[in-house]
């Protein structure tokens, strides 16, 4: 089972990306924030992509587990 811990790693791997991804995403909607309200708005935009980003991070990493227990 050692395919499966390669593919496990390979989605959190791209779910840390998604989560990089979304971190640079807030830093830069924090700079250009005009108020508290701009930001709110850009901010609700991003955190389904954190959210999606961490889950799929997760779900990797129980694959990961998977292929440990079964290999």
């Amino acid at each position: 089972m050692e395919w499966l811990v390669w593919i496990g790693a390979a989605v959190t791997l791209a779910g840390l990306a998604g989560v990089i991804f979304s971190i640079f995403k807030i830093s830069a909607a924090k700079r250009n924030a005009a108020d508290d309200d701009d930001l709110r708005e850009k901010l609700k935009k991003i955190i389904p992509l954190n959210l999606g980003a961490l889950f799929l991070s997760m779900i990797g990493l129980m694959v990961v587990v998977v292929g440990v227990f079964l290999g």
